[in-house]
Order: C-alpha cells, then sequence, then structure tokens
C-alpha cells in the first residue's frame, strides 16, 4: 500500500540498471536566463523537456515515500532529497530511451505477446498473477483476467492493463540494450596475463627519496609563469560541469538556551500532572502534545529510547517521565497492555469511499466482494480489477509482512486481532479495505500508552536577541568591509566553496532555499538583501566569486592549486639535487652517500598496489622499478611525496596461467569491465547530451 506502509508504488522500469548508480552529477545549463524562457519547463535533454507540473507530482510522490520510509513530518531537506532523485531519473530515462531510439531497438507484436502469456512470461507477469498462498506463478489467474478485461473491463482497467504492458515494453527494451553492451564488451588473453602480472609479479628494491617538506615553503616563491606551467599541463581537470559559487556567510545562532530547556521541562511537568488526572487520556495527548502520536498500540522500538526502556515494563495507569529525547521533553501514561503478534501478512482490495457514493455503498460493494472472495473467486483477480491502490493490485493486492505500526491504526488493529484466514472490512482514511490475513508471526508485548512531548523551542527573548544581533551587523555591512564587521562584532565568517543551484546546505548547515535562489541571481560582491532564517541561526551572505560553467579559469582555481604549484617548483630543484648525485654513480647506496642519507630497502611490491610502506600511494616510482632491469639505476622521479631514485635488486615471476586460469582470469575481468562499461557509457551519454536545468526557478 503506497501510502500506508513502507513499499514502493506501482511496479516500475528499472532504468538504466546499474547506471542509477552514477547519478550523481547533473549538468545546469546558462546562457540566456532560464526565467526568459519555457516558463514551465523544469529541464530538457536533448530537446526534450518535462513540464513542471508532472516533475511536482512525482516530486510529491516520491517525497511521500521517504515520509513513510523515514517518520515523521516532510522536511525541506526530505524534499531536495526528491526533487534530485527525479531529476537523475527524468534524465536517465531520456537519455537512455533516445539512445535506444537512434539505435533501433524495439519489441514486435509477437515478442510481447510472448512476455505475457508466453512459456517464460516477463517477472512482471509472474509477479502479479503470483498465487500470494502457493508463492506459485497462476497462469489461470491471468487467463482470467485477460478474459474480463476484453469482455467486461473497465476504461480504468484498461488504462491500467496499458500502463503494465508499457513497462514491460521498456523493460525488454533496457534487457536488450543492456545486452548489446555487455556482448560488446571482451578481454584479450594479452590483456589477462598483464593483469595477472600486476597482481603477481613482485618487485623488490631500494629507493631514495628527497621529501618536498625539506625544502621550506618560504624558501619558495612563486611566479606567474609557475602557476600557468601548471595550469594549462592540467587544464582538463579544472572542468566545471555547471555554474557554481563561492559565499561567505556568518551565522548568528539563535538555538534555545538553558533557560529555554528549563521553561519547557516546567511545562511538560505540568503537563504530566494534568496527565495523571486525565480521565480523556487519548484526547489530552492529541491536544497537548507537539507530536500527534496515534492513540494505538506500539511494539518496542517505536518510541524513543527513553521511553522504550520503560512503558513496557510498567503498570496500566502509571504515568512516567519526563524523559529528555534529543530535542523534546515527553511522558507517557501506560492505558493497557496484552501480547499480539509481531508481524503479519496480508493481502487487500483497497475501494474510494467518495467514488462509491458513500461509507453505505461503499460498504456494501466490500461485503459484495469478501462474498465472492469467501466462495472461491481469486483474490488476486478481484484485487486487480477493483482496488484503487496502485501499490499492491499490481500485486493481486498482496502487502507482503510487515510489522504492527506501519499501517494506519484501524489497518494494524484488524490484522493484528483478527487471525489467518479471516477476510475482514475496515474502514480508513484512505477508503474502505477488504483485508485478507494470510499469516501471523511470533508474540510479544505490546502497550497501548498516551503520549505527550514538548519541542524545545527558543524563546522570544532568546530569538529577539539573535536577530538583534544579526540586524547589527546587517545593518553596518556592505560589499567591501563583510570580513570587517564580522571580527568587530565577534562573528565568524564562514565560506562555502563550489556551491550549486540545489545545495541546501553549506558546509553542513541547512540553509533556505531562497538564500541559494539570490546567491544565484546577485552579481559578484554583493550582499544578501535581507537577513535570512532558519530553525537554528539568522544568517547574511556575500557572493565572493561565480564559477561559470565550463574550464575555469587560472585566476579561479589559483588558491586551489597553490600547494601543488610549490611542489612541482620543489620538485626541479630537487630532482637537478638528485640527478647531480645520480652522476657518476653505480649504486644506489652510493648516492645515498652523497646526499647523506640512507637508502630505503623494500620487497614483494606489486604494480597493482603501487604503495610504499610508510610513505603513501606512489605509481610513478612503483611503475618506474617495473620498468628498470635488475640493478640499474633509474633517474630523478618526481612522486607524491618527493622526488625519488630507485634501484631494482630483483623480480619474483609468478607462475604461468595454465588455460583454466587464463579463462577464469579473462572472465572475471570481463564481468569487472562490463559493470564498469555501464557508468562509463552513461557519463559519456551525459557529457555529450546538451541539459538544461530549470529547477532552480521552482525549488
Amino acid at each position: 500500500m503506497s501510502y500506508l506502509r513502507n513499499r514502493a508504488g506501482l511496479v516500475v522500469t528499472v532504468i538504466g540498471l546499474a547506471i542509477i548508480a552514477f547519478l550523481l552529477g547533473d549538468i545546469i545549463s546558462y546562457g540566456t536566463p532560464f526565467w526568459m524562457k519555457n516558463q514551465n519547463q523544469v529541464g530538457s535533454v536533448n530537446g526534450e523537456s518535462i513540464d513542471y507540473q508532472v516533475f511536482n507530482a512525482q516530486v510529491d510522490q516520491t517525497t511521500a515515500m521517504y515520509q513513510q520510509q523515514m517518520g515523521g513530518t516532510s522536511s525541506p531537506q526530505m524534499r531536495n532529497y526528491a526533487v534530485q532523485q527525479v531529476w537523475n531519473q527524468f534524465i536517465s530515462q531520456e537519455l537512455l530511451k533516445q539512445e535506444i531510439e537512434k539505435i533501433g531497438l524495439s519489441v514486435g507484436r509477437d515478442e510481447l505477446n510472448s512476455l505475457v502469456s508466453g512459456t517464460n512470461p516477463s517477472p512482471q507477469i509472474v509477479q502479479a498473477f503470483t498465487n500470494p498462498q502457493t508463492g506459485v506463478f497462476d497462469k489461470t489467474q491471468l487467463n482470467t483476467f485477460l478474459s474480463q478485461i476484453n469482455s467486461q473491463g473497465t476504461p480504468e482497467m484498461r488504462q491500467q492493463w496499458e500502463m503494465l504492458l508499457e513497462n514491460i515494453r521498456n523493460e525488454r527494451l533496457n534487457e536488450k540494450y543492456s545486452n548489446l553492451l555487455t556482448n560488446s564488451v571482451y578481454v584479450t588473453s594479452l590483456e589477462a596475463q598483464e593483469e595477472y602480472n600486476q597482481r603477481n609479479k613482485l618487485a623488490n628494491f631500494k629507493y631514495l627519496m628527497l621529501d618536498y617538506s625539506s625544502v621550506k615553503d618560504s624558501e619558495i616563491k612563486l611566479t606567474d609563469a609557475d602557476y600557468k606551467a601548471y595550469y594549462d599541463a592540467h587544464k582538463n581537470t579544472f572542468d566545471n560541469p555547471e555554474e557554481t559559487r563561492t559565499i561567505e556567510y556568518v551565522l548568528i545562532d539563535s538555538r534555545a538556551t538553558a533557560n529555554d530547556t528549563a521553561a519547557t521541562k516546567s511545562v511538560i511537568e505540568q503537563l504530566k500532572s494534568e496527565l495523571i488526572n486525565s480521565t480523556t487520556d487519548s484526547l489530552f495527548a492529541a491536544v497537548n502534545s507537539d507530536t500527534k502520536y496515534p492513540f494505538a498500540y506500539i511494539r518496542k522500538g517505536q518510541v524513543s529510547p527513553a521511553l522504550d526502556s520503560v512503558i513496557f515494563n510498567a503498570p496500566i495507569g502509571t504515568t512516567v517521565g519526563p524523559f529528555l529525547s534529543q530535542d523534546r521533553f515527553e511522558v507517557a501514561k501506560v492505558v493497557d497492555a496484552k501480547f499480539s503478534p509481531d508481524s503479519v501478512k496480508a493481502s487487500h482490495i483497497l475501494l474510494n469511499t467518495t467514488a462509491e457514493g458513500g461509507i453505505d455503498k461503499a460498504q456494501a460493494k466490500a461485503d459484495s466482494i469478501k462474498r465472492l472472495i469467501q466462495q472461491g473467486e481469486s483474490f488476486s483477480a478481484l484485487a486487480i480489477q477493483f482496488s484503487l491502490d496502485e501499490g499492491s493490485k499490481i500485486n493481486g493486492g498482496d502487502l507482503g509482512t510487515f510489522p504492527r505500526g506501519q499501517m494506519v491504526p484501524e489497518f494494524d488493529e484488524a490484522v493484528f486481532s483478527g487471525k489467518a484466514g479471516d477476510v475482514v472490512i475496515v474502514n480508513s482514511r484512505f477508503g474502505t479495505h477488504i483485508i485478507r490475513i494470510e499469516k501471523q508471526i511470533g508474540n510479544s508485548k505490546i502497550v497501548k500508552a498516551a503520549i505527550v512531548d514538548k519541542v524545545i523551542n527558543s524563546g522570544k527573548a532568546t530569538t529577539d536577541a539573535a536577530y538583534a544581533k544579526a540586524n547589527n551587523f546587517f545593518g553596518d555591512v556592505n560589499s567591501k568591509n563583510f570580513a570587517e564587521v564580522a571580527n568587530k562584532q565577534s562573528t565568524t565568517v564562514h565560506k562555502a566553496e563550489r556551491v550549486v543551484p540545489m545545495d541546501n546546505t553549506f558546509n553542513g548547515v541547512e540553509v533556505p532555499r531562497d538564500l541559494v535562489r539570490w546567491a544565484f541571481e546577485a552579481k559578484e560582491g554583493e550582499v544578501s538583501e535581507r537577513i535570512f532564517d532558519t530553525e537554528d541561526n539568522f544568517i547574511i551572505a556575500r557572493v565572493v566569486n561565480i564559477q561559470p560553467k565550463g574550464t575555469l579559469s587560472l585566476e579561479a582555481v589559483k588558491p586551489q592549486i597553490e600547494a601543488r604549484v610549490r611542489n612541482e617548483v620543489k620538485a626541479k630543484m630537487l630532482t637537478e639535487k638528485l640527478n647531480n648525485a645520480l652522476s657518476g654513480a653505480s649504486s644506489i647506496d652510493q648516492v645515498a652517500q652523497k646526499l647523506e642519507k640512507t637508502a630505503v630497502d623494500i620487497e614483494n611490491i606489486v604494480m597493482a598496489n603501487p604503495v610504499l610502506p610508510g610513505i603513501a600511494m606512489e605509481p610513478a616510482v612503483v611503475g618506474t622499478a617495473f620498468g628498470l632491469q635488475p640493478n640499474k639505476l633509474s633517474k630523478a622521479v618526481k612522486g607524491e611525496q618527493g622526488v625519488y631514485a630507485v634501484q631494482v635488486t630483483g623480480f619474483v615471476n609468478p607462475a604461468e596461467l595454465v588455460a583454466s586460469d587464463m579463462n577464469n582470469q579473462k572472465q572475471q575481468m570481463q564481468t569487472s569491465k562490463a559493470q564498469r562499461s555501464w557508468g562509463a557509457i552513461y557519463q559519456a551519454l551525459q557529457h555529450k547530451a546538451d541539459i538544461h536545468d530549470n529547477r532552480i526557478r521552482f525549488y
């Protein structure tokens, strides 16, 4: 039940298989300001756009799913996750759909019929028409349903069937595309042998290192030419896939103080006294609790650890607490206790009470369906025909196995209080349910408790003091004196580097979307036009730098490459020093003696793991060693931690690969290569695509 429990809705095609793991990077395209074109488009991929209404409906569904899974109320962060997921799915679906169309893949009529009613039907058909009692695919149910939909199917039934067929078609197309790519990957015997050698051939060698840290930073004077040389050599690493901003900001703390905590504790203690004497416990809790807990039986683990450790051992009628739980105080009155199954497996058919003409008519229809079930009619077929719940009807109404607390209270009470085999009718805020209890598992104590909590919020005095401080800063600051005013008012200036349009945090601190939206409309150097606020802080910000999409300029990357450029200059100095010592030397020990150092002797190093023990990853050094003849001195090698000289003392070659081992090696490499290829292919499609992202306008 998509809105009653923690499971996904209608079976949907898994787009792109393993590609979804690589959907972490968006591509945002700016040219003409987004607000000047395509007013209702959230974005587009190669000209194929998605309308805001469609996109937002999917965001609402995804947010609701997150809310069910995580519990509690919807939060801005939860909604932001939903926006990101729906956007990623839109990009992946469009890219794959366009690529499949381009190469001409299709699913013919006979092929689709075979996937529905052939000897090897689609997994979606198998799932939809599996008998929940036997767990076996029931072709009779499928044939009955096909007969019904052809002879007496409603428009809604036909629409749902077409949706299922479209999902099956898409699943098959994606499978074909996946097979096409997988079959294009191969590994030669030479590649397999090289991989085997890299993992098993051992090198024993001596090395000498001149550490970069041996040259003081103060001795190095970097020039523009030094920066430019490094920048030109590494230009391809400075690609900015989307426009970013650097923002400096101050946080004025408005969180609750010790006085606010004491005041909240006083309130909850008074409420505890009133709850002890209350004769309408559920009403009292509903009126006075900040969190509206359902007045229903709960199992262990459903409440905070403090309450959980007490209420299952407290006598009926006892009021416990107050307990401090994160940001709130809690009290609870134990109203009842009993033993109940730990979990239940059930199926249901959901009717729309309003569409049926009211509770009485919905009840009458539910009674009729119940009689058909009791007379032996297929529950699965009836669920597909009548159920409103898109998430379970495709599975014949099967909800799987779930613990107490995942369903609405009325549903919970029916399935946990009944017995296996019962068919019961229940009304909830979602409609009228015809439920069949398939199985009950376990038996544990449950408790019904009236729970009252009070969140520790900042009082007026705390908020007013914080706002006054923020207002003083805001009144004095301008685009040129941000740091100066902060220092004068003993306020820390924070900096958020590379902020992207859909960020909702700066360095882990939650910020309002209005602030991010302002930052991407502001000019460089501009100070926020107002004080922004969150539950914990007042925020004033300034745009320090704007990095456009594309290759970043040298000036933009200068601060982040300074340490690397300094090491490049040191490397030149140390290389010259080391090469002078290498001149005329026949062994690395002679070189070490000239430099008043000691050569380090290491053994059993493999190419696949180029680590120098006690130093770091040094692929250039290890690679040089494997390219040397024994006892031959290398030239100076520029590494990550310093400049090195290497002399190999010997190699240990692995045993020859026999034919069977060679085949295993090739198979393992091919599997790994095929898995990695998905990511590379998707990234290539994404990089090549013309993707416009206008989400910041709407979210």
